[in-house]
């Protein structure tokens, strides 16, 4: 027992001992322990048009081929129609139009309206989940929250842009879920 003492003893550091430069570090070893502790956060990556952009993956709900789509009169022109997803009837969006992308609405009534790598992201939204029509998943994509950048001032058509991230040459556009849906 008393050679695990002598062991212990050796191994932790006492107030009287002499450390001499390694005290100093102490502060700047911490400060980079805290930066390489920073978790990258998960966002999905999709195409629209030729752009690249990415909602935070807690904001989807799931991700389906293209429904039957109902179109509804007399709302607004980003909005498709309405979808049935297993009895709950959602609103299916258009974002091209509320990013000002595509100057005409499009018009989809189902799968065969579109290229078959076209998918309908459904989100989470607080008012109401609903969906919007992307032309390609790209996957999952990890961004560090400290190194994405804040939204250009380019337009209130654009304010649904919370910020840019950017991995291996990559330029993502993120959305804010409320303003896109909005």
């Amino acid at each position: 027992m008393a050679r695990f003492d002598d062991l212990l003893n050796r191994f932790f550091y006492r107030a009287d001992e002499n450390v001499g430069a390694w005290l100093e570090l102490a502060p700047e070893i911490a400060d980079s322990i805290e930066e390489l502790e920073e978790l990258p956060e998960e966002f999905l990556a999709f195409e629209l048009s030729t752009e690249t952009y990415a909602v935070p993956i807690g904001a989807v709900r799931e991700i389906l081929k293209v429904p039957l789509i109902t179109s509804v009169p007399r709302v607004a022109e980003n909005v498709l129609g309405v979808m049935n997803v297993r009895g709950e009837m959602l609103p299916v969006y258009d974002l091209k139009q509320r990013l000002n992308l595509d100057s005409t609405p499009q018009r989809v009534a189902g799968p065969n309206d579109v290229p078959r790598e076209t998918r309908v992201v459904l989100l989470k939204d607080p008012e109401g989940d609903a969906g919007i029509l992307v032309d390609r998943v790209k996957g999952v994509v990890r961004l560090m929250l400290s190194k994405l950048e804040p939204a250009p001032t380019l337009g209130a058509e654009r304010r649904a842009v919370a910020g840019l991230g950017r991995k291996d040459g990559q330029l993502y556009i993120l959305l804010d879920v409320e303003q896109a849906l909005g």
